[in-house]
């Protein structure tokens, strides 16, 4: 079966605004609720945005994501208590 991108729903996202690092919840189909990190934005010397692999993560970022990490997994919980 080929990839559909009309299937490709993005359910929450979060954006960690001094690193660009992006985080989604994300589903295909009627598939599970599932983890995205990346990509990562940034603003070009032009002031254009643009957006590159997500990378090796920072301290930064780390410090972030455990920031949160409960309302990510919330959210997440309820997705799969919405399939269910």
């Amino acid at each position: 079966m080929a990839y559909d991108a009309s299937k490709d729903q993005v359910l929450d996202t979060w954006e960690n605004e001094e690193t660009g690092l992006q985080i989604s919840i994300c589903r295909y189909g009627e598939g599970e609720p599932k983890l995205q990190i990346g990509p990562r934005t940034y603003t070009k010397k032009d002031g254009a945005k643009s957006a590159t692999k997500t990378g090796r993560l920072s301290m930064a970022d780390v410090l972030w994501l455990e920031e949160i990490l409960e309302e990510v997994k919330e959210k997440m919980k309820r997705h799969f208590l919405a399939d269910g």
